[in-house]
């Protein structure tokens, strides 16, 4: 346990002091920031779409500053025989790949928890223009108002930046796995690729009655071996959806009001689903990574 802990924290920090990473974290909280001065022009709707572009843009800059550090830390330590050196410890091959995945995984925590927070404090920014409310007002009961809608967006965005991380975590375990063997130049479109085979996924279910068994057996194989990500797509609910909070003037709203309690009963199941699929593609590693030559020129 001591040993993976040390590789954490050098991975930690080999993943933050890269310059590519503060770079697209600097650029992802500038465009969240231009964003969030621009009107979208949706007819009431525009705190909602900015939302929704905002985690889209946390994700995207999140996941390519992943791909770059698991490259960094996995595939250039092989092929420099860093990662030699490190193996004439005494430490174990899965120690080192864990220890890696987790290192990576919190750096891509803390890049969502820095963007998250940019565009928290833009959402809860643009609202009074979006709302027409004045932020400035005298009057008790519009700033009650106010605050109450600011509240409900907010309530809404912290479990969707969860699931952004946990989607990230999911990808990262792949990228983790590829970069054993290949380097960023396959690695990050092949993540890509799976990405985007991820999201189509949602439509292979569900499945009807009529459907054939080699369909259903395509459907369940490709749904296992490739990640689901509608998993962690809850933006009908955490986004385009009314939060139902104590307190406030959406306690009582029936039509399109969700319970805060059930959004995050829902981030649990994902996290469950995240942490059995990082392990799926973590092994899948470590049997890459127990015949991959450590002294580079490999791959």
């Amino acid at each position: 346990m001591y040993r993976t802990s040390v590789i954490v924290r050098h991975t930690f920090h080999e993943a933050i002091v890269q310059p590519i990473y503060a770079l697209l974290i600097g650029l992802g909280v500038a465009v969240l920031v231009i964003f969030g001065l621009l009107p979208f022009f949706t007819l009431g709707e525009d705190t909602v779409m900015f939302k929704a572009v905002g985690l889209d843009v946390i994700l995207l800059f999140v996941l390519v500053a992943t791909l770059f550090a698991t490259s960094k830390s996995i595939f250039d330590e092989i092929e420099d025989r860093t990662m030699l050196t490190l193996m004439s410890k005494p430490v174990r091959k899965w120690e080192v790949l864990v220890g890696k995945y987790i290192g990576i995984v919190l750096a891509a925590l803390v890049a969502v928890a820095i963007l998250g927070g940019a565009l928290i404090l833009a959402t809860y920014w643009r609202i009074p223009g979006d709302y027409m409310i004045r932020a400035n007002s005298l009057d008790d009961r519009e700033l009650r108002n106010l605050f109450e809608i600011r509240a409900m967006h907010i309530a809404g965005l912290i479990p969707s930046l969860l699931l952004v991380w946990l989607q990230v975590s999911v990808l990262a375990a792949i990228g983790v796995a590829l970069s054993t063997r290949f380097s960023l130049v396959v690695n990050l479109p092949v993540v890509i690729i799976l990405y985007i085979a991820g999201n189509l996924t949602r439509f292979l279910f569900p499945i009807q009655n009529d459907s054939g068994p080699v369909y259903k057996a395509f459907a369940w194989g490709i749904s296992t071996v490739l990640p689901y990500l509608e998993t962690f797509d809850l933006r009908a609910r955490t986004v385009y959806s009314k939060i139902a909070l104590a307190g406030t003037q959406f306690a009582d709203e029936k039509f399109g009001t969700v319970q805060l309690s059930q959004i995050w009963t829902y981030v649990a199941i994902a996290a469950v689903y995240a942490a059995v699929y990082a392990i799926f593609a973590l092994s899948a590693g470590m049997w890459i990574f127990q015949n991959r030559e450590l002294g580079g020129g490999e791959g």
